[in-house]
């Protein structure tokens, strides 16, 4: 079989699963963010799949195969054509068609939904194993970040919100399960359905120091949410308790040099939370004003959800000279009646505030945020950080690392509008199906598992998904007797249905040991000279020192079978 170990570590992989599966012989890189799996790829692959679409069929979903390559019609109905932008693949064909490469499948799947005609063919869920491709901007950490993947993606259609929440609900104890058996702690969290549209979504996050997103988790485990989308329980400032001078109307201060909230904080005795934060940004193409308190971040995603812009982008510092008249670090919203302005909840009914004058070096204090500031938009948009109170039981939140496994998202009406999808409902008039939409990365479920289960030697598999349960190694390969003992243990697992390989390779049995810990193969059975003397075989369990124990060769197949079975059902 073709293992193409390697003896160090690749120079170019830092995450514990890029690094691994490379030197195991697992994976080889084409290009950034496109990778070949090996014969060992390929069976872990396999058995993820196994086990997903096992879970998906137990919730009566039907699998089918859509194209990967699409016309460009349907996307532009859905308005993610341009929504997509340079994430997606695009080419024409030689007739000067427009056409793309899937990302994913909302749109292609409502066109097939289009045959639906009756009420009484709803529900429906229908799913695929498809290769997806986007135009990651940095693809990185092997498989967790590609431009290639397979994604198991399903789509639920029923009558209304109620039967919506079912089909929601099935999906998420699926999911649940799915990460049970592939070993992966996955945590539920609150997220943003970002260009998905629709209402809820919750992601399944695998905590992991080399994971992208951050989660926010509430030590008494009764919120978790990304970070895009998690709140707190904010602190009140009482603004009288603190003696604030209140003022007729915004006073001017020369501030010469002032350019960050710190500087103002330091040199003129204005905390940062008694500041307000003014940010320009465009939003689909509009210049808007977006204002916090200085001491807390903006959460990009949540001003998107809030809304509902396609396009986002921070206006660079000549566009806001050319519109206000003074350059950031100087920027407010006092008398700004030209450009929306949309301000976080934490600046509700503050008063003895600071500000900038939209004047180089010029600020204001006695801002009441609510008498001077003409605010369009009220939204929660701040970032929340480590130690900030639970927003149910005021507990100090943790903020951790973690990798998005799986995303499902209730996806409400937007594309049977765009589609003009429509059913006979019970009373003969027509009815807009509602849609969800389901994800999980195959592959990047597999660097998940590698990062949960890994030591210093190696990869550790569960048993469900290793690509052998059993490896035979025959320490000595030269020695006739010890050779053709190895060979029928080895046949004697195949005949039970174990799911064995032999390593029967003439090099010294530290190597064969070493592979066998490095490729990460649950139980390795050791026949050697010593043993078979005895008339038994040593039986170790990967990632379990001390697990080694002598068997007698006649008790060695079932042995074996019942230790890999154990094994799988303690995963379920």
């Amino acid at each position: 079989m073709h293992i193409p170990t390697l003896r160090d570590d690749p120079a170019d992989a830092g995450a514990p699963s890029h690094r691994l599966l490379l030197r195991a012989g697992y994976i080889r890189q084409l290009m950034a963010g496109h990778y070949s799996l090996l014969p060992l790829g390929q069976r872990v692959r396999l058995k993820v799949i196994g086990i997903i679409r096992e879970e998906m069929d137990r919730i009566g979903a039907q699998e089918i195969l859509m194209p990967v390559m699409h016309p460009a019609e349907p996307w532009q109905r859905s308005g993610r054509w341009e929504l997509m932008g340079e994430e997606m693949f695009r080419l024409k064909d030689r007739r000067g068609a427009d056409l793309a490469l899937g990302m994913t499948h909302e749109e292609i799947i409502s066109m097939l939904a289009a045959e639906l005609s009756s009420y009484r063919e709803l529900p429906q869920i229908w799913y695929q194993f498809q290769t997806k491709l986007r135009d990651e901007p940095r693809p990185k950490a092997g498989l967790m970040r590609t431009r290639e993947f397979t994604m198991k993606d399903s789509y639920s259609f029923d009558l209304g919100p109620e039967q919506l929440d079912t089909s929601f609900r099935l999906h998420y104890q699926a999911y649940a399960r799915i990460f049970e058996r592939l070993g992966v702690p996955a945590i539920p969290v609150e997220a943003s359905s970002g260009t998905m549209g629709g209402s809820d979504s919750t992601e399944f996050t695998c905590p992991s120091p080399a994971g992208e997103d951050l989660i926010v988790l509430c030590p008494d485990g009764d919120y978790a949410a990304n970070l895009e989308k998690a709140t707190s329980r904010l602190v009140p400032v009482d603004d009288s308790a603190e003696r604030t001078v209140v003022l007729p109307s915004p006073e001017p201060f020369p501030t010469p040099g002032v350019r960050t909230i710190e500087d103002l904080a330091v040199r003129y005795g204005a905390p940062a939370y008694r500041q307000i934060k003014t940010l320009a940004y465009f939003l689909d193409g509009r210049l808007m004003l977006v204002l916090l308190r200085g001491d807390h971040a903006l959460a990009e995603q949540k001003l998107v959800d809030a809304t509902g812009a396609a396009a986002i982008r921070q206006a660079q510092p000549e566009e806001i000279r050319d519109a206000l008249g003074a350059l950031p670090g100087s920027l407010g919203a006092v008398g700004v009646t030209g450009y929306p302005v949309i301000a976080d909840q934490a600046l509700r009914g503050r008063r003895g505030m600071y500000t900038g004058a939209n004047t180089d070096d010029v600020h204001l204090r006695g801002v009441d945020v609510e008498r001077d500031i003409d605010v369009g938009l009220w939204a929660d948009l701040r970032e929340v950080t480590a130690g900030e109170p639970c927003i149910r039981d005021g507990a100090p939140l943790q903020v951790e690392r973690g990798i998005e496994v799986g995303h499902i998202f209730k996806l409400g009406y937007k594309y049977a509008d765009a589609m003009d999808l429509h059913v006979s409902g019970p009373d003969g008039k027509p009815v807009k199906p509602i849609m969800g939409s389901y994800g999980i990365g195959v592959e990047r479920a597999m660097a998940a598992i590698v990062e949960v289960h890994h030591d210093e030697a190696g990869i550790i598999w569960p048993t469900a998904v290793a690509p052998f349960q059993v490896v035979v190694t025959i320490a000595q390969q030269d020695d006739p007797e010890v050779d053709e003992a190895g060979m029928e243990v080895y046949q004697a697992l195949l005949d039970d249905g174990v799911d064995v390989i032999v390593d029967d390779r003439r090099v010294r049995a530290g190597v064969k040991f070493s592979d066998a810990e490095l490729v990460g193969i649950p139980f390795r059975v050791t026949v050697g000279r010593r043993g078979l003397a005895a008339g038994t075989a040593e039986l170790t369990e990967r990632g379990a020192p001390g697990s080694t124990v002598a068997i007698p060769l006649d008790e060695l197949p079932e042995r074996v079978h019942k230790s890999a079975a154990q094994a799988i059902a303690d995963s379920h």
